[in-house]
């Protein structure tokens, strides 16, 4: 086989430009070889079959008689040099086109391989010939057909040896690809989580590297090609396994006993508490935290291991749990010493005429994105890869903001819980909650930013209807009941005696052997006090049949809100047939209302019910409703305005203009109520009268 460099340069624009023919001469222009310019010399195109051979052929108008047409045909030829010595010509005219068409010739297949083949045109309208695409300032067209496949590549890495247990998810390892073929231009390859990808090594034949990044735990696979410079490929598959992710390089809980003067540190070495951090403060639920530690934002409150945890010149990661008690200045979580000024700080700030952000500042750049709310727990997270130079923010799990650009500085000082450096002193100091802080020397990809950041949903209530007792339906673990109102009853399925007497007409439960029955005009059942936090992550599911087939007004099936307005409630519209999900920015009879909807036909008293879902996600800011297992984009919307109601959980009525209304006619069963936001697969579990695993 031939050895050349892949280089393909641009067909002549006009192998005869019409300035440069004499007059009333037909065109030719545009010609390629495979699709690939008209080159001839060391730049000369390589093809893996006999090529087509193409032009743009034209006839001036000026030189047809008024009965003839404006008609041209094209005459091809090639020719090289036969393994004798000979000259080998082959010629091909074509058809009658119209001027302006692409003529074209497929190469016969006696075309030897490894030999360069030239070719020409000319163009004829059955009056006269062009010259020749070679004469004048033409110049012929070459070709190299090569018939043969490079062998396959060879693929070696260091970190990651094939059919071996290699590095762990976020360390990067060095893919060589290599090929025994001296005509190879370029190594595509593929796999490893979706990773894709063209290398070129420095000569023909030589080998190239890259740089991958495995993202996930087990059997990886990279596929790569040898290309030459035909086109023709050779494959080989390499297989690898990818370990879990380093442990973090440093990592105190902060769940120390009270009174503690230091932090034990599960990795890395102690952290000393300054006189303004008190342990034993409150965890975020469904995390594997007990306590945190509570920094009361002065000069004292503050922790620090006296020394340096981390490089920053080298790719890190920084995160944790916190909850900030103010969000009006600067707040720093974490930073670490540099000459009078820290070397990256992860923390918030507050915003110039907008809402307060996150930030995650390194070497002069900043990332910034999602929203700290007073009171409210959140995971931050500020990542930082040498490999690409990129600083990334994420919050609750989720990228926020836009990864930018980086130059670190080295920070040989102390590593800082809840302060930053600056020229004066120490400054921007932490006040509130702070839990689980980790140093990775590491990438934490997406998926592991997203399992640090995620809130286990964890049952509050569920109660299941089977029964009440003086006015209230239990709650199934002991919690608080719902209190039944007039026309509000538990109805239950029909004993064996029905089911034996043929003039019985059995009324069975939805669920199980008992529904709560709503009359419509009073009909509700109620906790005393609220059920869901509906400021944070929640789910509320249930099953629902309305008794009309059609409904003469809306009526409202869930509720919870204050003392005018819910905070969320799930009503049925029978004027658009649809359930709605509406949500408010505040406990007030003119708040501002979002509605997301599902299509629905009531059920007129007949059948299982259907099952709905609400989910409040706090990290994406986003609520849901389901309708049997489904919530699609016009059951999904943003919402920025939740509000903490103080009202208890209504079933069968809801909010109007300031008062209650809106009653249920019809019946509901299996209430279950989530801190956290579930997913599909959780959501359809319930309505059967189990749990979901919350796995």
């Amino acid at each position: 086989m031939c050895s050349a460099t892949l280089t393909v340069v641009a067909a002549p624009s006009a192998a005869l430009a019409a300035d440069n023919l004499p007059p009333l001469r037909p065109l030719v222009q545009n010609l390629a070889t495979g699709g690939k310019g008209c080159v001839a010399g060391a730049d000369r195109p390589y093809v893996s079959e006999s090529p087509r051979l193409t032009a743009v052929l034209y006839d001036p108008e000026e030189d047809n008689r008024p009965a003839e047409g404006n008609f041209v045909k094209g005459e091809f030829e090639a020719w090289w040099t036969g393994a004798d010595g000979s000259e080998q010509r082959r010629t091909y005219t074509t058809n009658h086109t119209l001027s302006g068409s692409t003529q074209a010739w497929r190469m016969p297949e006696d075309v030897p391989p490894d030999t360069v083949v030239s070719w020409r045109v000319r163009a004829n309208d059955g009056t006269a010939n062009s010259a020749w695409s070679s004469e004048d300032s033409g110049s012929v067209c070459e070709f190299i057909y090569d018939d043969e496949n490079p062998e396959n590549p060879v693929v070696s890495s260091p970190e990651y040896p094939e059919e071996q247990r290699g590095d762990g998810v976020g360390e990067y390892g060095t893919f060589t690809m290599d090929s025994p073929s001296d005509d190879v231009v370029s190594y595509r390859y593929w796999g490893l989580d979706g990773t894709s990808g063209t290398v070129r090594p420095e000569e023909p034949g030589g080998p190239a590297t890259v740089r991958l990044l495995p993202t996930r735990r087990g059997t990886e696979r990279l596929t790569v090609e040898a290309v030459d410079r035909s086109g023709r490929s050779g494959q080989t598959d390499y297989s690898f396994y990818v370990q879990e992710g380093r442990a973090p390089a440093a990592r105190w809980n902060l769940a120390d006993s009270e009174g503690a003067k230091s932090a034990a540190a599960e990795t890395g070495p102690a952290a000393r508490a300054g006189a303004g951090v008190t342990f034993g403060a409150t965890a975020p639920d469904g995390t594997a935290l007990t306590t945190t530690a509570s920094l009361d934002g002065t000069g004292h409150g503050y922790l620090t291991p006296d020394t340096a945890v981390l490089d920053t010149r080298q790719t890190f990661a920084v995160g944790g749990w916190v909850r900030p008690a103010r969000t009006d200045a600067v707040r720093t979580v974490a930073s670490q010493d540099a000459d009078k000024v820290p070397g990256f700080t992860l923390g918030l700030r507050p915003g110039s005429d907008s809402a307060p952000m996150w930030s995650f500042r390194i070497g002069g750049a900043e990332v910034s994105g999602g929203t700290p709310e007073a009171g409210e727990w959140a995971h931050v997270l500020g990542v930082y890869d040498t490999e690409t130079g990129l600083a990334t923010l994420y919050m609750n799990g989720h990228e926020v903001g836009t990864p930018q650009k980086a130059a670190p500085v080295e920070a040989s000082g102390a590593f800082q819980i809840g302060r930053a450096r600056g020229a004066a002193g120490y400054r921007d100091r932490w006040h509130g909650e702070v839990g689980d802080v980790r140093i990775y020397d590491r990438v934490v990809v997406p998926a592991d930013a997203a399992e640090l950041g995620s809130r286990k949903p964890q049952l509050k209530d569920h109660w299941s209807l089977e029964n009440a007792e003086d006015g209230a339906s239990p709650e199934l673990y002991g919690g608080a009941p719902l209190k039944l109102s007039d026309g509000a009853t538990v109805h239950r399925s029909p004993d064996l005696e029905c089911s034996l007497d043929p003039d019985c007409v059995p009324d069975y439960a939805l669920v199980g052997d008992g529904h709560l029955a709503l009359d419509g005009a009073t009909g509700h059942a109620a906790t005393d006090q609220p059920v869901v936090d509906t400021d944070d992550s929640f789910t509320i599911g249930m099953v629902v049949r309305l008794a009309d087939a059609d409904p003469d007004r809306p009526m409202t099936v869930l509720s919870q809100g204050g003392e005018n307005a819910d905070a969320f409630k799930v009503r049925y519209v029978p004027a658009s047939y649809e359930w709605q999900l509406v949500v408010t920015d505040g406990d007030d009879a003119g708040a501002t209302e979002t509605v997301v909807e599902q299509a629905a036909v009531a059920d007129g008293g007949e059948g299982a019910g259907q099952r709905l879902a609400v989910v409040y996600d706090d990290a994406t800011d986003q609520i849901k409703l389901y309708l049997d297992d489904y919530a699609g984009a016009a059951a999904t919307a943003s919402f920025h305005g939740a509000w903490r109601a103080t009202g208890g959980l209504q079933v069968g009525r809801g909010h109007v203009g300031g008062g209650w209304g809106e009653y249920l006619r019809g019946a509901v069963d299996e209430v279950h109520a989530f801190s956290g936001a579930l997913d599909q697969d959780d959501i359809s579990v319930l309505g059967f009268g189990t749990e979901p695993c919350l796995c």
